[in-house]
């Protein structure tokens, strides 16, 4: 007798990078000029890390958004919702840095055409830093963030008291704007989370896949 039980699919997770937004060509191609940069190999938390720790139970899913290096958010926006039709109720959305503020924007903007199980941002900018370093590309915050929350109930956001691209001041913005979001600010994290593990977001996506998936209201 053959076993018609449907084997039940891995949940899934959506990965939005960060990247960098400026209001000229000027100030572009001095970050070009002026950027760190290396010929060793990076291994960071969001890359082979997750693979190795929520890969064979998880289908992560990570979109290679458009000019990451001079983003715009209305281009994020299309190139992200040629992903939506391949979602299923369950998924767990990261954003990491400018990759956390666009699920912010995004997320407060439209209905979500599935339950979101649960989203992470890890150090999201949430508008131009106290010292003057600006973003622009139509990622900085305005207005209420109130469907944002409500779309996404499981929501932790990350940041590092030593992070020097994006301070704990934003970590108050966003507090202010989301009450009942889970905030957590380390001692360290290596500055702008350059860390190779991650133990405290594998945890917070297990649980947050754990929970009953429900669709999501009208």
């Amino acid at each position: 007798m053959k076993n018609t039980r449907k084997k039940r699919r891995k949940p899934q997770i959506v990965l939005i990078h960060g990247g960098e937004a400026f209001k000229t060509r000027k100030e572009y191609v001095r970050f070009l000029k002026n950027r760190k940069v290396s010929v060793e190999k990076w291994r960071g938390w969001s890359g082979e890390y997750l693979d190795e720790k929520l890969g064979g139970k998880f289908q992560i899913i990570r979109p290679r958004m458009p000019l990451q290096d001079n983003a715009r958010y209305g281009d994020w926006e299309i190139h992200f919702e040629r992903y939506l039709p391949h979602l299923r109720d369950g998924v767990i959305l990261i954003g990491s840095s400018l990759g956390g503020v666009f699920l912010a924007q995004y997320l407060s903007r439209h209905a979500f055409p599935r339950n979101i199980a649960g989203a992470f941002l890890v150090a999201p900018p949430f508008d131009s830093n106290a010292g003057g370093d600006e973003f622009a590309g139509g990622f900085p915050l305005k207005g209420s963030l109130r469907l944002f929350e409500k779309q996404a109930k499981n929501l932790h956001l990350f940041f590092s008291r030593d992070d020097a691209v994006v301070p704990p001041a934003h970590a108050e913005k966003y507090r202010a704007k989301l009450p009942h979001a889970k905030i957590t600010i380390y001692k360290s994290k290596r500055g702008h989370f350059r860390v190779a593990t991650f133990p405290e977001i594998v945890k917070a996506i297990k649980a947050a896949a754990e929970q009953p998936r429900k669709r999501p209201s009208s």
